[in-house]
């Protein structure tokens, strides 16, 4: 029999018993995924990288792959949500690796650490060198596949009640600080906070930290900071392109059609840029509305800067000598580094520093 007359006499309930069409059943199966946050929902920047990711995802698969998003809170902690899809409570999340160096350092290395790569270098190493592979082969471990999905670029360095001029003043500074970046500074005398964004602003308030970083003038204009700290520092050292990254339940993501794979792929791909190119475009109104409002801008002091390289610089050696994980991402990762500083030195800063000093 002709298989065009088998499926046209049999039907579709025949050809599912027959099992003749299994590729084409999977290709068209509707899906419903769940996705947890580690970020607010007044965060249309970061928080809305998930949902930039998932709206792709619905058009993408003709409203057949839908992926609710949920903010941080609601389903889990903010920083629950890898253990969340470890476990397969939920099937992804959208976070920044570094939150959960708790568990392994090596989580870091996926987003940013002090003194790593900016923006584009990171993004270089992901998908053109080794990153993501090797990122990918360590998340193995915890359940997790990786899909780098967000970039904020270059980060202020927190919001502070008085000016940092000497190292000195980071003398029992508590400090707000993301992630692995406070293993540094505590090096240097600060006492680090690791808080969801969320909670910042009231600790602030309230006097429980000191002093907190976030991300930028856009992100921090909305969270207030300006109202409880007026001094505003910058550059961010420990974080120069931080990463955020879609992690996806292993078992959910093999289930998928190669279909449903090539969206989460492209979609991902698409959120990344996207978020990136938010930031960029709206930073630069918010910082010149948080001047006109009083915020006072400063440079970390050169002693600062120079023991903060010290110290990480210190740091990644002792980890390398008792993490393999470590030691086996970090060493391609500073090759990486190295090589992209070569370049970027000329072409890059070259341009940058002269049209920084134009007057257009």
């Amino acid at each position: 029999m002709e298989r065009r007359s088998f499926v046209r006499g049999a039907g579709l309930a025949g050809v599912l018993a027959a099992g003749t069409a299994p590729a084409i059943v999977q290709a068209q199966a509707n899906l419903r995924w769940r996705l947890a946050s580690s970020f607010p929902k007044s965060l249309d920047t970061i928080f809305g990288g998930a949902e930039v990711f998932a709206k792709k995802v619905g058009e993408m698969s003709g409203g057949k792959f839908q992926i609710s998003v949920h903010a941080g809170g609601e389903l889990m902690p903010p920083f629950g949500v890898v253990d969340g899809v470890q476990n397969g409570t939920i099937e992804c999340a959208h976070t920044v690796p570094y939150y959960f160096f708790g568990k392994d350092e090596t989580f870091a290395l996926g987003a940013a650490i002090p003194f790593g790569m900016n923006s584009r270098q990171m993004s270089a190493w992901m998908f053109e060198g080794n990153g993501l592979k090797l990122m990918r082969e360590f998340y193995r471990n915890f359940n997790m596949i990786s899909f780098p999905c967000g970039n904020t670029g270059a980060q202020m360095g927190g919001w502070y009640r008085k000016p940092v001029q000497s190292v000195a003043d980071l003398k029992g500074l508590k400090f707000r600080v993301g992630g692995f970046a406070g293993k540094v500074a505590e090096r240097m005398g600060c006492v680090p906070q690791n808080i969801p964004g969320g909670e910042i602003y009231q600790s602030l308030e309230k006097g429980t930290i000191d002093a907190a970083e976030w991300i930028g003038p856009y992100d921090d204009q909305k969270l207030g900071f300006n109202k409880v700290a007026p001094h505003y520092a910058y550059p961010a050292w420990w974080e120069g392109g931080p990463q955020i990254d879609l992690f996806v339940n292993a078992k959910a993501y093999e289930g998928l059609s190669a279909e449903y794979k090539a969206i989460i792929e492209a979609a991902t791909a698409y959120a990344h840029v996207d978020m990136q190119a938010k930031y960029d475009a709206k930073n630069p109104t918010a910082l010149k509305q948080l001047v006109a409002a009083g915020t006072k801008l400063f440079p970390f002091p050169k002693d600062v800067m120079d023991l903060a390289f010290k110290e990480a610089m210190a740091l990644y050696s002792e980890l390398s000598d008792k993490n393999p994980n470590w030691k086996k991402v970090y060493s391609d990762f500073a090759k990486f580094r190295a090589e992209q500083n070569l370049w970027f030195r000329f072409a890059e800063a070259g341009f940058d520093d002269f049209m920084q000093r134009q007057k257009l």
